[in-house]
Parts: structure tokens; C-alpha cells; sequence
């Protein structure tokens, strides 16, 4: 394993327009080894989908700096972050962002429409193939797959956008909210399968959720109020 970091933020800062908007950032430093599983808690308006939109390179930092895979993202223009994002991140939105139109496959492998080098990775694989293989191992066997995703519940179009973002072996993994529609017991089920699927890819994962008692399966787990000093500021 490398020893380059998978997340490196360093004196990062950011606001939206207008005082008092919310979500502003100071964040001295923050880090993700490669193949580490990180829990982001904090309450809603603390910043934690603002954070997940730098890190993804949805948004360009006020200052400071963000490195991913050792890379510089404020170095890069927009169609370059794009990219970036594409080739080496795999993201859970928290409404899934599927096409409800498309079948459980082709959901999975529009991914790799925006990624060559994602694409390559499958080592001569076809796409239709890994996907089944991913789909499989998450618990949609073949009799889900060829249904559209609008013919599915919730739990099962959560794992479609988790086999998504697995697709093609990103090296990062960023989950926003992904359980929220879930109860406890599905939640903690798909936390362990996308864990276990990620670390089989090698693949670091930072997941945000205001629910704490998920915080137990991943290697660490922070709180956004101790990383953002504006958010602290806001009590003072």
C-alpha cells in the first residue's frame, strides 16, 4: 500500500456567498489513509455534505489546499476535477441518483461511460459481468438484476448505487447519508456490505450519517464539530 494519503486537507476554508448562509469550513487538517474506513457524524448544517462536494471536487475551496491520491484538486481546472472524480471516486448519494428508466445493470455500469480508466481495471472482464459479480455479492441475485430500478425498494436501489460506486475499483469511497431511508437493523446491513466490499477493492471509504450507532463498524470515527473550527466558532 502506498504511503501517499487517500484524503490530505490542509488550512482549508470555505463559505458560501452571503453571511450566515451556512456550511462554512476552517478545518486545519484532515487525513484518510488509503484502505481506511472513516465515520463523519454531526448534525444537520454542520458542513458534512459541504465537506464530501470539496472532497468530491463539486466545489473549489476559499483556501487551502486538498490532495487526494496525491493530487492537488484546487490545481485542476473544472473538466479536470471531473475527471478526477470519475477515475478514482465511487459516491452514494443520499437518494441514489439512479436512472429510473435503465435496468439494474446499465445503472451499474454507467459508471465506467465516464471513466477509461475505470474501465480497464475490469482486466478483460466485461462490465455486464462485473456488475452481476457485485450486484451477487451485495445480495441482488439475477431475478432483481434485469428489473428497472424504479421496480425496486429502497434497500435494494441502495445496493444497485453501492455496486455504482464500487464499479471499476476507485480507490475512494464517499457515501452521503445513504441510510437515512433505512431503519437500524437494514442500515447496519448495508454499512458491513459496503465495507466489506470496499476493503476486498482496497478501496478507503468515508461515510457521513448523522446516525451514531453506525460509527462501530468502521476503523474511526470523528465528529465534524472537533474538525471545524467555524462550526465551534458558532457557539462561542
Amino acid at each position: 500500500m502506498s504511503d501517499i494519503a487517500a484524503i490530505s486537507l490542509r488550512d482549508l476554508k470555505f463559505s458560501y456567498a452571503g453571511a450566515g448562509s451556512g456550511g462554512e469550513l476552517d478545518i486545519e487538517r484532515f487525513d484518510v489513509a488509503q484502505g481506511e474506513s472513516v465515520f463523519l457524524q454531526g448534525a444537520s448544517g454542520s458542513g458534512k455534505s459541504t465537506l464530501l462536494n470539496l472532497i468530491g471536487g463539486v466545489l473549489k475551496p476559499t483556501s487551502g489546499e486538498i490532495s487526494l491520491l496525491g493530487a492537488n484538486l484546487s490545481s485542476l481546472s473544472s473538466s479536470g476535477r471531473d475527471a478526477f472524480r470519475a477515475d478514482h471516486l465511487g459516491y452514494v448519494f443520499q437518494m441514489f441518483n439512479l436512472l429510473p428508466y435503465l435496468d439494474v445493470v446499465a445503472n451499474v455500469t454507467l459508471a465506467l461511460t465516464f471513466s477509461p480508466r475505470r474501465r480497464s481495471r475490469l482486466d478483460g472482464v466485461s462490465p455486464k459481468s462485473e456488475a452481476q459479480r457485485l450486484l451477487n455479492a451485495l445480495g441482488l441475485d439475477e431475478s432483481v438484476q434485469a428489473k428497472r430500478v424504479a421496480q425496486l425498494s429502497v434497500g435494494q436501489q441502495q445496493r444497485v448505487a453501492c455496486a455504482r460506486a464500487l464499479i471499476g475499483g476507485p480507490e475512494l469511497i464517499v457515501a452521503d447519508e445513504p441510510t437515512s431511508a433505512l431503519d437500524a437493523q437494514a442500515s447496519a446491513r448495508f454499512v458491513r456490505l459496503l465495507l466489506t466490499q470496499a476493503a476486498n477493492a482496497g478501496a478507503s471509504v468515508v461515510f457521513v450519517s448523522h446516525e451514531a450507532s453506525l460509527a462501530e463498524h468502521f476503523d474511526r470515527a470523528i465528529d465534524i464539530a472537533t474538525l471545524n473550527r467555524a462550526e465551534a466558532a458558532s457557539y462561542e
